[in-house]
């Protein structure tokens, strides 16, 4: 039993789970510094109102925190265009660069007489009637 729960723990799977929670969890306190830091700072300076907790209204003794909301929503905002603008586009941009299809095989040969366009497997042109020379690809 303890060796398939060493063959389970090693298993490619299993390693590539665990570096990924913790990578991701070193990352969420990136994307959270900066939006912390940088740019609710940055959009408080614009709006002047640094912060929407004192908002609320109150109906028979139940508070309700409509201002906690908006900061919440304001905050989940600005993480997702983060990682969308600092992650996500340049990933799909260096992916894009990394990937570069190879080209095709040609479906079409000139014609040796008149050079008109032909399909690759034929044995005559359809344009002159000229016998084409099969050459072994």
């Amino acid at each position: 039993m303890l060796k398939e729960f060493k063959q389970f723990l090693l298993r490619g799977n299993v390693v590539d789970l665990a570096v990924g929670v913790v990578i991701g969890a070193a990352f969420g306190t990136i994307v959270t510094s900066l939006v912390t830091d940088l740019l609710t700072p940055f959009i408080s300076a614009i709006a002047k109102v640094p912060d929407f907790n004192g908002l609320l209204f109150t109906i028979n003794g139940s508070e309700f925190k409509y201002g906690h909301f908006i900061n919440t929503l304001i905050s989940f905002l600005l993480v997702a265009s983060s990682v969308f603008f600092f992650v996500v586009k340049p990933m799909n941009l260096l992916v894009s660069r990394s990937h570069k299809e190879p080209p095709s095989d040609p479906t079409t040969k000139k014609c040796n007489e008149c050079l008109s366009e032909i399909p690759i497997d034929a044995k005559r042109c359809s344009h002159c009637t000229q016998v084409i020379i099969q050459i072994n690809r």
